[in-house]
C-alpha cells in the first residue's frame, strides 16, 4: 500500500452535505433503477431487507423473458418499466418490458450494424431514465430518446456529427444523466487519429451543448477506456471525473472546462493500458481503478495537475473489468478471477485480501444492497457475500446462462439479464 497523501484527522472528517447531488439522489425513488449503477450510480442500493438468498434456473423465478441475442448492458428500472437493449443478428432494438409480469410492452428498432468485438457487441452501453423519457446510447454511435409509451423523440447520430468511435473493443462507456443533460465521453485511439472528446447534450432536444476535446498522451491501445463518468461532489461544486487515456480528469459541468488532472496511471507507459473498470465516488473521494494497477484513491475538487498532492492512498489489486463498490467505510474490489478484497475507504488498509467468492471470470459489477454483497460471475453464479469487515460466503446461486450483465435489485427483487434470458427473481415487495 502506497500513500502519498495523508492526513488523518482531515481525512475522517465529515465533509459538507452532498448538496445538489444528494438531492437529486434522494429524489430518485429507491424503488428504481435508472442507470447501471442504481439509484445513486454507485451500485449501492439503500432501503432493501430480506432479498432472495437462494435460487436457481427453476427455483425462485418470479418470471423468465427469453431473449434472442448476447448484450452485456445492464438492465435499468422505473416503476413498472424495465428498459433493457436487445440484439438479433445485425440488428439492435430497444424493449420495454413490465417489471410484474415479464410481457414486452413496446419494442423500437435501434439500428443494424451490429456485430461481436472479444465478448463484447455494439449493445453494451446501459440505458438511462429520469422516469419520464428514456435514453439509449448504441456502441455504433446511435443515440434515441423515447417516452415510456415508445414514441421516438428525437435521434441522433454521435459518430457522425462529431467524430466515430475508433475503440479496439468497441464503444462501451454509457450516458450519465445530470438535471437537464446527458453527459458522454469518447476516449478512444487505437483505430483513430481523432482526439478524445466529451459531450453535453440537451436532454429534452438532443442539441449538444458543449463538445471538448480531452487530451491525453497515451499511445497505442492506452488512449481507449471503456469507463462511464461519475459525478462527484466536492466542496468546490460538481464535477465530471473521466478515468482513461492513462490519466483522471475533473470538469466543470457547465462548460466542460478542465479543472484538474491525475497522471500515472499507467505507470510503465505501456500501450495497452486500456481501460474498462469506472471510477466510483463516496463524497469527493474517487477511487479509480486502471488496468489493474494501480487503483488510486483521489481527493477531488483540486485545480491543474494534482498528481503529487490529492493521491489518498493507491494499491496494485485492483480489478481489470468490474467496477468497485463503496459504502464509504469500506471499499470492496472485486477481481476479475473471482478473489475479493476489502480495504478502509478512507486509508486503504486492507481489511481483508484475496478471498475466494466463487470459481470462474467476472466482469459484472458488484452491489451492495441488504448489508450483502452480490458477486456475479460470466457463468451465472451469483454468490452473496456478508458485507463488512469478515468475509463469509452465504449463499451461491447458479442459473446456468452465460452473463456479462451486473444485478440490478428493485423493490425485493432482483433481475438479472443473461445471453438467452431476462430472470426475475423472488416476489417483488409490495
Amino acid at each position: 500500500m502506497k500513500y502519498a497523501y495523508f492526513n488523518a484527522m482531515r481525512l475522517r472528517r465529515i465533509l459538507i452535505p452532498v448538496l445538489i447531488l444528494g438531492a437529486a439522489a434522494a429524489a430518485l425513488s429507491e424503488n428504481n433503477w435508472p442507470h447501471w449503477r442504481g439509484p445513486s450510480r454507485d451500485g449501492v442500493v439503500s432501503g432493501e431487507a430480506n432479498l432472495p438468498l437462494h435460487w436457481s434456473a427453476k427455483e425462485n423465478i418470479q418470471w423468465k423473458l427469453a431473449l434472442p441475442g448476447r448484450s452485456g448492458s445492464t438492465p435499468i428500472v422505473w416503476d413498472d418499466h424495465i428498459f433493457l437493449n436487445v440484439t438479433q443478428g445485425e440488428r439492435i432494438d430497444f424493449w420495454a418490458v413490465d417489471r410484474k409480469t415479464g410481457a414486452v410492452r413496446w419494442k423500437q428498432p435501434l439500428g443494424g450494424g451490429n456485430r461481436s468485438q472479444r465478448k463484447a457487441n455494439m449493445s453494451t452501453p446501459s440505458p438511462v431514465t429520469d422516469g419520464q423519457s428514456v435514453w439509449v446510447l448504441t456502441s455504433t454511435g446511435i443515440l434515441r430518446r423515447f417516452d415510456f409509451d415508445g414514441k421516438l423523440l428525437w435521434t441522433r447520430d454521435i459518430g457522425k456529427d462529431h467524430g466515430q468511435f475508433g475503440l479496439l473493443w468497441g464503444y462501451g462507456s454509457s450516458p450519465v444523466l445530470h438535471e437537464d443533460s446527458l453527459y458522454i465521453q469518447v476516449l478512444h485511439g487505437y483505430y483513430t487519429d481523432d482526439p478524445s472528446y466529451l459531450l453535453r447534450i440537451d436532454k429534452l432536444t438532443g442539441k449538444t451543448l458543449w463538445r471538448i476535446v480531452r487530451p491525453s498522451t497515451a499511445r497505442g491501445e492506452s488512449p481507449d477506456s471503456y469507463t462511464t463518468p461519475v459525478i462527484v461532489q466536492t466542496p468546490a461544486g460538481l464535477e465530471l471525473v473521466v478515468s482513461g487515456g492513462d490519466c483522471v480528469t475533473g470538469h466543470e459541468l457547465a462548460t466542460g472546462r478542465e479543472l484538474w488532472r491525475f497522471n500515472g496511471m499507467n505507470p510503465t507507459n505501456r500501450s495497452d493500458y486500456r481501460v474498462v473498470a469506472s471510477p466510483v465516488a463516496h463524497n469527493d473521494i474517487v477511487f479509480v481503478p486502471s488496468r489493474e494497477r494501480p487503483l488510486v484513491a483521489i481527493r477531488a475538487g483540486g485545480r491543474g495537475n494534482v498528481t503529487a498532492t490529492h493521491r489518498l492512498w493507491s494499491t496494485d489489486l485492483g480489478p481489470d473489468v468490474p467496477t468497485p463498490v463503496t459504502d464509504g467505510k469500506y471499499l470492496y474490489v472485486l477481481r476479475d478471477n473471482g478473489t475479493l478484497y476489502a480495504y478502509d475507504a478512507v486509508t486503504g488498509v486492507a481489511v481483508y485480501s484475496g478471498r475466494r467468492s466463487a470459481p470462474g471470470t467476472y466482469s459484472a459489477s458488484p452491489i451492495l444492497a441488504d448489508g450483502k454483497l452480490f458477486l456475479t460471475s460470466e457463468d451465472g453464479m451469483t454468490t452473496i457475500v456478508k458485507a463488512g469487515p469478515e468475509f463469509a460466503i452465504l449463499a451461491q446461486n447458479d442459473v446456468d446462462d452465460y452473463t456479462l450483465s451486473s444485478p440490478v435489485i428493485v423493490k425485493g427483487q432482483i433481475f438479472l439479464r443473461t445471453d438467452s434470458a431476462l430472470w426475475a427473481i423472488g416476489k417483488a415487495r409490495l
